[in-house]
C-alpha cells in the first residue's frame, strides 16, 4: 500500500508527515526550508520518491467564517502544481486551527519556544494528515 503524505505550506517552510504503510498514523518526517519553487518540489520528489507515497494532503487554511483568503488561494494554487507535476492525487484538508492545536501540544510537552519553532510546522503537517486519515477511515 502506497503512503499518505500532509503537507502544511507556510511563507517560509513547509511541514512535511507522511502516514504508516497502513494508512493509520501519521509520522513527522522533517519541515523544509522554502528556497525557490524549483527546490522546494525537488525536496518534496526526493521525499515522495523515498516514501513511496500514493497522495498527497495540503492543508487549506480557511478563514473562521470558511472562506478562503489569500493564503489559501495561494495553497489551492500549490496543490493544483504539486497534482500536475508529481501524477499524484492531492486532497486539500481544512486546516483551521492545527497550527495552534500544534503550539498548545507543544507547550503542554514543555517544549521551549526555539525547539516549537523548529518543529510547529512539521507538527501541523501531523495533525491535518491525521485528521485526514481519521475521516477516510470512519
Amino acid at each position: 500500500m502506497k503512503r499518505i503524505m500532509g503537507l502544511d505550506l507556510g511563507d517560509k517552510t513547509i511541514g512535511v508527515a507522511v502516514s504508516d504503510e497502513m494508512g493509520w498514523t501519521a509520522q513527522g518526517v522533517e519541515t523544509i526550508k522554502r528556497q525557490s519553487r524549483e527546490k522546494d518540489l525537488a525536496r518534496l520528489d526526493e521525499l515522495i520518491a523515498s516514501y513511496q507515497v500514493g497522495e498527497i494532503v495540503v492543508g487549506l487554511p480557511k478563514n473562521m467564517n470558511g472562506t478562503i483568503g489569500p493564503r489559501g488561494e495561494s495553497c489551492q494554487a500549490f496543490a493544483r502544481m504539486l497534482e500536475e507535476r508529481m501524477a499524484l492525487p492531492v486532497h486539500l484538508w481544512d486546516e483551521r486551527l492545527t497550527t495552534m492545536a500544534a503550539e498548545r501540544m507543544l507547550i503542554a510537552a514543555d517544549v521551549s519556544r526555539q525547539k516549537r519553532k523548529k518543529v510547529i510546522d512539521k507538527m501541523a503537517a501531523v495533525l491535518i494528515l491525521q485528521g485526514y486519515l481519521d475521516a477516510k477511515s470512519r
